[in-house]
């Protein structure tokens, strides 16, 4: 056979640099995130603002993994509630990718500078984003790291729409899923178990951003010690295990019966009785006229408020991008004496008498104080805008004392995230 009929490899085709900063300019680094550096730029001809994500190859293959993930996710998806995807240049040590930039807030500063807040305003919110987790669950697409600070308003007009960021997780379902990766407090049983899972984890997880928006309280917390990470991971694993969160009085004492209803079909600890999000949509509080247009505002406000601003929650939600490993009780302690030791050895899902511990968390990213957007695995818990997709308003802060007017903002934790990349 001739030499010329055998494939040998072809030779790849790589942007040069020039080619990026020929056509943007980019801006001082906003945010560095575990696997990426994230930039304001401007498009030179048109002066159209975006956000640049730069990812180093050199910082290895799960970096280089990341990337590609993203890419291939965000080339799939045109949706007006989810960030588009502008432009990708791959150089021989970079990837670069160009996204819109959302100007707008988080749900919960929106919130807190509310005059008047109702279910209705709710509704409107998990509605977008309910249309948008349908329209990623067609394409056979699971997000696993929906939390409200994804959810951005995409400009700073009254009828701004929500828009969905953070990609770096999502996942094409091509078959179940096994490997366990979110943010602990969002987590669905299933993953929590190391149960294979799919879709359905995007639904729990709006359940329980429902849940925080209709009460200002998380539907599982654990009153451990501040540092004590571990015990309040486990703690924490076991009530998500169970169902076991409550409509508590007097914080859902005005909500509708409706409200309540959507939040416990979402949060079914049985995936396959959970609501799927189309499914949602047509639930008559989303769809009819269910949601009550009470003024919850005051509540919901100073929980969040209460919640979201004392040290124990802020460090709480610290987002765990990835799970290296849900150990059992016994490979904790031995673990987390030494959290730089080696691959995790894979454990059976818990049962009764042996729960899932905390998650192996590395050190934190560094993250310089300032504008931050809702691009990104952001870290940190609440109304801080979390990654680099949103206007520059200073990251990393919990505004307090809200309802009363006032904007002291106090500095929330350090960032702490995993090391694996989708398994």
């Amino acid at each position: 056979m001739p030499f010329g009929c055998l494939t040998v490899g072809e030779k790849k085709d790589y942007n040069s640099p020039s080619e990026v900063t020929e056509k943007y300019d980019l801006g001082q680094i906003v945010k560095s995130e575990e696997f990426c550096e994230i930039f304001r730029a401007k498009d030179k001809n048109t002066l159209k603002m975006y956000t640049c994500k730069k990812f180093l190859k050199k910082d290895g293959r799960k970096v280089r993994k990341a990337a590609k993930n993203e890419i291939l996710i965000l080339k799939m998806v045109k949706h007006p509630n989810i960030l588009q995807l502008i432009d990708v240049y791959e150089t021989r040590k970079e990837y670069f990718l160009f996204l819109e930039l959302a100007t707008g807030r988080e749900v919960f500063d929106w919130i807190l500078d509310q005059g008047y807040y109702s279910e209705r305003d709710t509704s409107n919110v998990i509605r977008q984003v309910l249309e948008a987790v349908a329209y990623l669950h067609s394409l056979q697409i699971v997000h696993r790291n929906l939390k409200l600070e994804n959810l951005v308003y995409y400009n700073r007009l009254k009828q701004s729409k929500i828009v969905i960021s953070d990609f770096h997780l999502a996942k094409l379902e091509n078959g179940l899923i096994k490997e366990p990766c979110g943010t602990p407090e969002y987590l669905a049983p299933e993953v929590v178990g190391r149960q294979r899972y799919g879709r359905p984890v995007d639904c729990w997880a709006l359940g329980v951003i429902m849940y925080i928006l209709l009460s200002g309280n998380p539907p599982f917390y654990d009153e451990t010690d501040d540092d004590d990470y571990e015990n309040h991971d486990k703690n924490l694993f076991r009530k998500i295990l169970a169902g076991d969160y409550e409509f508590d009085s007097p914080y859902w004492d005005d909500i509708s019966d409706s409200a309540k209803g959507l939040v416990a079909r979402l949060m079914e600890v049985d995936q396959d009785q959970r609501l799927t999000a189309q499914e949602a949509i047509n639930h008559e509080w989303i769809s009819g006229n269910a949601a009550s247009d009470k003024n919850i505002k005051d509540g919901v406000c100073a929980q969040i408020e209460k919640n979201f601003a004392k040290a124990k929650w802020k460090k709480a939600v610290r987002v765990t991008t990835i799970m290296k490993r849900l150990r059992a009780p016994e490979q904790s302690s031995s673990a987390s004496a030494s959290p730089s030791a080696g691959p995790a050895t894979p454990v059976t899902p818990p049962t009764e008498s042996d729960t899932p511990a905390a998650p192996v968390t590395e050190a934190p990213s560094t993250e310089p104080q300032n504008t931050a957007g809702a691009e990104g695995a952001g870290n940190d818990p609440a109304p801080p805008p979390d990654s680099a997709h949103t206007s520059p308003d200073p990251e990393g802060v919990v505004p307090s004392s809200r309802c009363n007017g006032e904007t002291s903002a106090p500095q929330l934790p350090a960032d702490r995230s995993g090391d694996e990349q989708n398994g």
